[in-house]
């Protein structure tokens, strides 16, 4: 196993980016109490639109304006209402992490949909999403990156303290390589990305952005060799998803680090929410049938709820941000 340090605590927790509700100020307390080692900034879709995964990370996008129509997001010929609500949602939110932690002087989680997710459901102008025009592709790439620079600056003046973590979240990224994403008449697919394009791309962007970053998907068949070459320095999934364990043994091997998703979004029949105890049995569970030594455990994965919790009840929600919390403590005392 390669020998190096992760941007992370070890025995370190987070969430994986959203929670229930439509107060912001609420959510970052909630963050800030039950994931000390390393807090993320919470997104609250249930704000509206731009608030949303891809409204919010299209407001990012620099010299590519946004608009919603027919309730979806499209490139836009100028700025306009959708945009700026977009962009004052996050300068709140980060006005506000401001605020809550000014002192804070460890790493800080940000969160943004990546460029194949972004590309799968931004629509162009004439109609049609990005994904169908390779050159549309590239150009959000370039416009995401750059945006990304300015965003994790703004997120350094409020916190200069902290050192930035960067997420970018790919559920599409599986459907974009194996060609499933749908044609706008639902008849067909698009074309399947190759993946040397989809490896430079990504590079790009993480590049772009100037910090550590790590690829999140909650889908199935995660690419992880694709991700590990991108330079990210983790990938967050899901572990109950996770079918074959070799390719993530090789990627943990080659030194890639892991945000275990072992927690559930929602409740399950009873209601209850999981134990710390159960959290951490189902990470060490994982890391045992990878035949990796235990020491090691602590400090290349984090551990987080399976993906985000906006569905969640706020209770359940913050329950699972102490179990996971709990469930990093407790493997780092193996």
């Amino acid at each position: 196993m390669t020998e190096q340090a992760w941007p992370w605590p070890t025995g370190a927790a987070t969430g994986i980016g959203s929670l229930p509700g439509t107060d912001i100020a609420e959510a970052q307390r909630v963050v800030l109490g039950e994931l000390p080692a390393l807090p993320h900034l919470p997104e609250l879709p249930a704000r509206g639109p731009g608030a949303d995964l891809v409204g919010r990370s299209a407001g990012l996008l620099v010299e590519l304006p946004v608009e919603l129509y027919a309730a979806r997001w499209r490139i836009a010929p100028r700025p306009g209402r959708d945009l700026r609500r977009a962009r004052d949602l996050m300068e709140r939110d980060l006005d506000q992490l401001a605020e809550q932690a000014e002192e804070y002087a460890g790493p800080v989680k940000i969160q943004v949909a990546g460029p194949f997710t972004l590309a799968a459901a931004l629509e162009l102008p004439i109609g049609g999403r990005m994904l169908r025009d390779p050159g549309a592709v590239r150009d959000l790439a370039g416009s995401l990156g750059e945006g990304l620079r300015g965003h994790v600056e703004a997120v350094t003046r409020r916190l200069p303290r902290a050192s930035v973590l960067l997420q970018l979240d790919e559920p599409s990224l599986p459907a974009v390589l194996a060609g499933r994403v749908p044609t706008e008449s639902g008849f067909g697919t698009h074309r399947p990305v190759e993946t040397e394009v989809a490896r430079g791309l990504l590079r790009d962007v993480i590049d772009a952005a100037g910090v550590p970053a790590l690829v999140h998907c909650c889908a199935p068949d995660v690419p992880l060799e694709l991700i590990r070459s991108t330079g990210a320095v983790g990938v967050a999934l899901d572990l109950s998803l996770v079918t074959d364990l070799d390719p993530l043994g090789e990627a943990i091997d080659a030194g890639l680090g892991l945000l275990a998703g072992a927690a559930p979004t929602l409740p399950p029949a009873s209601g209850r929410a999981p134990t710390s105890a159960e959290v951490a049995g189902r990470v060490r569970r994982v890391w045992d049938q990878l035949g990796f030594p235990r020491r090691r455990l602590a400090e290349q994965v984090v551990v987080t709820p399976a993906c985000g919790l906006a569905g969640a009840t706020p209770a359940y929600a913050r329950a699972v941000l102490t179990a996971c919390r709990d469930a990093g403590r407790r493997l780092a005392e193996d």
